[in-house]
């Protein structure tokens, strides 16, 4: 086990869409398509820091969704086509644009959280009395 400080900074883009460790870009970084390694197996990087969330769904839903959607309703209203032919070409399009991007999309946030040390959001609350004059 190392400390962050001895493994130079890596672009979250450069280890992240290649699925590796975001600290020493050589480990994996998942375990199958979409599931998380516990930790790095070159420099023992613990992974339960990350948690992408809704984030790759929603970023393929707004980029490669609508589009698909949008062939599917171009198709139905430019040539009236049969259920068949949006099978055959609404339905691999859409496969083919959403699934691929889910596993370098995600590895790009966990990446991201890593390199920008994010963590958590803490609500910091100040004193709201006003301060109390003094008088001499």
């Amino acid at each position: 086990m190392s400390s962050d400080s001895d493994w130079p900074p890596i672009p979250p883009m450069q280890s992240g869409l290649r699925g590796r460790c975001p600290r020493c870009g050589q480990g994996h970084l998942f375990n199958g398509f979409l599931k998380m390694r516990k930790e790095c197996e070159v420099c023992g990087l613990d992974y339960s820091f990350a948690d992408p969330a809704d984030g790759p769904a929603f970023f393929v839903i707004c980029f490669a969704c609508v589009p698909s959607v949008f062939l599917g309703v171009w198709l139905e209203v430019q040539y009236s086509a049969p259920l068949w032919i949006h099978l055959l070409v609404t339905g691999p399009f859409m496969l083919l644009t959403c699934i691929p991007p889910l596993r370098p999309l995600k590895g790009w946030l966990v990446s991201s959280q890593f390199f920008y040390k994010a963590e958590e959001g803490k609500v910091v609350r100040r004193n709201t009395e006003p301060p109390v004059a003094t008088t001499q």
